[in-house]
């Protein structure tokens, strides 16, 4: 169905003023930013797009104090690409010790064998070679584009969707998934300079990591608080969806990480019996080294023994 002439003229007015009010956010912001901002080793000239391609996997879904000093460890141990993709993606496994959801290990060595392979072991500059990557995807591959180089993209991560929440659409929290009106609001709201633009992505991911926090946000720190529209609106409760909220406990992650520590410590493999002492529950402590398994992390050997994998890694 074509749109109405209607329609399009309802649009573009309010692209319209979605670009001037991101015109009227980006000087507060970046401003706020040059002078909070915090000195994280990514941020520096020296990590280069190896040493922001590993943050990124790193810090998806873990908290920056965590992520520290296994990000350091791991760029001393593997400062390019080819040192990485040059050993076992079991190796990898190890090293991410306990900054969970491991996958991202063995996703971030078929990324590093890809690099090498594709692109003589230089990360990418072009938005579309790195989405290419394995376990890349596209606000990864618009973060390493943005803050390794400079360039114009929309990242979108879960604290600039609830800056972005919160001062334009008036809502506490964005959805819980992110939504192509979201997305479209990011484009709107981006500067139109290149270095500027790079600037506003990680000026606003700070803005929601530091100021505009999930459960305790400072608007008093605010540098756009007068503008706001949530609070402007005297900051309405949430009235969506309930919020997702994680456990760990009991569920198979903890028996998961449980197994996986066992196998990190360990010289070699593991056997079986080993493994049965980590979890009380065997129907539980089966299924979750079935998963183990299954996604890669853990090879299973003949006479019941178990090891971290040793072959490539698969995306």
């Amino acid at each position: 169905m074509t749109s109405t002439p209607a329609a399009t003229g309802a649009a573009a007015v309010t692209a319209a003023n979605e670009a001037a009010e991101g015109a009227r956010l980006h000087g507060p912001v970046t401003d706020w930013f040059d002078e909070h901002a915090r000195d994280l080793p990514w941020r520096r000239p020296e990590a280069g797009a190896w040493g922001v391609m590993v943050s990124e996997f790193m810090l998806q879904q873990t908290p920056v104090s965590r992520v520290l000093p296994v990000y350091e460890q791991w760029l001393a141990r593997w400062p390019r690409p080819a040192d990485l993709a040059a050993e076992p993606p079991g190796e990898a496994v190890r090293a991410w010790g306990r900054l969970g959801y491991p996958r991202r290990a063995l996703r971030l060595h078929a990324a590093a064998s890809a690099i090498q392979e594709r692109h003589g072991g230089d990360v990418p500059r072009e938005h579309a070679q790195l989405l290419a990557l394995p376990g890349v995807g596209e606000y990864t591959a618009a973060a390493v584009a943005s803050f390794a180089y400079g360039q114009r993209h929309a990242v979108l991560d879960t604290n600039v969707r609830r800056v972005f929440a919160r001062a334009v659409t008036g809502q506490q929290y964005p959805p819980n998934a992110t939504t192509a009106a979201e997305r479209k609001l990011a484009r709107a709201l981006l500067p139109q300079d290149e270095e500027t633009a790079a600037k506003w992505a990680a000026a606003t991911m700070e803005l929601g990591a530091l100021v505009c926090t999930a459960r305790g946000p400072e608007c008093v720190r605010c540098p756009i608080s007068a503008q706001c529209a949530w609070r402007l609106a005297g900051s309405p409760a949430h009235d969506g969806p309930p919020r997702r909220g994680q456990t760990y406990a009991g569920t198979d992650r903890q028996v998961r990480g449980k197994l996986l520590a066992v196998l990190r410590e360990a010289v070699g493999s593991v056997p079986q019996a080993v493994l049965d002492t980590v979890w009380d529950e065997p129907v539980q402590r089966a299924r979750a080294l079935d998963g183990l398994v299954s996604d890669g992390l853990v090879e299973p050997l003949p006479g019941g023994m178990y090891r971290l994998p040793l072959g490539r890694s698969t995306s």
